[in-house]
């Protein structure tokens, strides 16, 4: 199914909110999320870690680098176990997302991170606590594991900068709202809260066109 097809539905609930909602829905057009189903929950979680606290191309430098080290394919929790520390930090890792990586890769060994089928039956506050519990690894990241990984549809990121801030320019409020205050307006968006946050990352600043 295309992306236009699959949330064609959120697009109009979304639209039907309000008069700011239906402006900003009209503007950027049909929510063409795109979730990568195909890769494994470690994976994921793995290259979330890499992009923390960075800029996309950065991360994606790091990104490469991992690849070219592992030999083309992205590392097995094995593999990334048995790679040299100075190897890693030579890929452009911290010290401390190292010991994220590996404690996630640790985790996929003894079950702690589940694989895909085990994680598509488990709910989202129950992937939450307990991935939580992994060193380095909050909400938010494991929040992006449920929308891109798992493709749930009602997730909405609170802590997350660009969602707060989208609300912000949307409502044009003079701060951003706190990620309780996101929660709590969020209901509204609910059950297509993934959709929401796709469309508030997409909110332009004040000044500048958004782009469909």
């Amino acid at each position: 199914m295309l992306p236009t097809e699959r949330y064609a539905e959120a697009r109009r609930f979304l639209a039907a909110l309000d008069e700011d909602w239906a402006n900003h829905v009209q503007t950027i057009g049909a929510c063409l999320h795109q979730p990568k189903p195909a890769r494994d929950p470690y994976e994921a979680l793995a290259r979330a870690i890499a992009y923390q606290q960075l800029h996309a191309r950065a991360g994606d430098a790091i990104l490469g680098r991992l690849l070219v080290l592992a030999g083309g394919t992205f590392p097995s929790a094995a593999a990334l176990l048995e790679m040299d520390v100075s190897a890693l930090r030579s890929c452009g890792f911290s010290a401390g997302k190292i010991t994220t990586l590996q404690g996630i890769a640790q985790g996929r060994m003894t079950g702690l991170v589940p694989d895909r089928e085990q994680a598509l039956a488990m709910n989202d506050e129950t992937l939450i606590e307990r991935l939580t519990t992994l060193r380095g690894v909050g909400r938010w990241t494991v929040e992006m594991l449920l929308i891109y990984t798992l493709e749930r549809d009602d997730v909405l990121p609170a802590d997350d900068f660009g969602v707060r801030e989208g609300y912000r320019r949307l409502k044009r409020l003079a701060q951003q709202p706190t990620p309780k205050q996101i929660n709590a307006l969020g209901e509204a968006f609910s059950p297509h809260r993934t959709a929401a946050a796709w469309y508030l990352w997409r909110v332009p600043a004040p000044g500048t066109v958004a782009a469909p």
